[in-house]
């Protein structure tokens, strides 16, 4: 589609996986609230938010998604309650035992970007293991930032960092990936996806959404369902990306 058209960034990752298809990244805000407003506890929202994980998640790749990126806790989600963040990270190993499964089967390929060290050590061994059991995936990369901050991940890259090499974006962009675990490189978001009415990233992305498309929507994670998501991917097909350039009919 005219001026659509997917540029080869610094960013993305040699294997060319992210190119046969949009890259979305979601924020998936909204589980507590929809919880609240319902008289329910809060972790009962971020359980119906991860039966939305799986629509959403089997729909993408129809969609004309090949990579998702899901922001499921930020680095700065440790403030919440304690019980709040049991409650999370047991979830998280409850939907890696229900899921991998799952994933290998349909040829999703899970990975996780963040940091590694300050979750559970049973919790990390399942991301490993789910990591292990679905890296012949190819049917969708599937990447879940956890214990994630973007703005951690740049700090941490660019310490030490010569800034007058001749090949500093692409050596900033290595130094990233390797931050926060990437098996990908550090590929551009196309598509970046907000729930919940609130209408900021959140130090989500930031590097890699520098050219995105951003929609926020006021639907609740909870109750976001394939059709929006599709509806935003169309809206994104109408949109005409210059990344920096000139409008298509001027520069002609």
């Amino acid at each position: 589609m005219p001026g659509t058209e997917r540029r080869d960034p610094v960013t993305t990752s040699g294997r060319g996986r992210a190119n046969d298809g949009l890259h979305a990244a979601i924020i998936m805000d909204g589980n507590g609230r929809w919880a609240t407003g319902r008289g329910l506890p809060r972790l009962a929202g971020h359980r119906a938010g991860a039966d939305t994980v799986r629509r959403i998640v089997e729909a993408a790749p129809d969609i004309g998604i090949r990579m998702l990126t899901l922001y499921a806790f930020s680095a700065d989600n440790w403030a919440r309650p304690p019980a709040e963040v049991r409650g999370l990270m047991h979830l998280l190993g409850e939907y890696l035992k229900l899921e991998t499964p799952n994933c290998v089967k349909d040829g999703v390929r899970l990975s996780f970007i963040g940091r590694r060290d300050r979750i559970p050590g049973r919790l990390a061994a399942a991301v490993a293991e789910a990591e292990r059991a679905t890296e012949q995936g190819a049917t969708l990369d599937l990447r879940i930032a956890l214990d994630y901050s973007s703005r951690d991940v740049i700090a941490r890259a660019a310490a030490g960092l010569d800034p007058a090499a001749a090949d500093c974006r692409e050596a900033l962009a290595a130094r990233i990936a390797a931050a926060m675990h990437s098996r990908d490189g550090v590929p551009e978001v196309d598509v970046l996806v907000r729930t919940g009415g609130e209408q900021r990233l959140s130090d989500f992305m930031m590097w890699e959404a520098a050219y995105a498309e951003l929609f926020f929507t006021p639907t609740m994670w909870p109750d976001f369902q394939p059709e929006e998501l599709g509806r935003i991917v169309q809206a994104f097909h109408g949109r005409e990306r210059r990344f920096g350039g000139l409008p298509q009919r001027a520069a002609s």
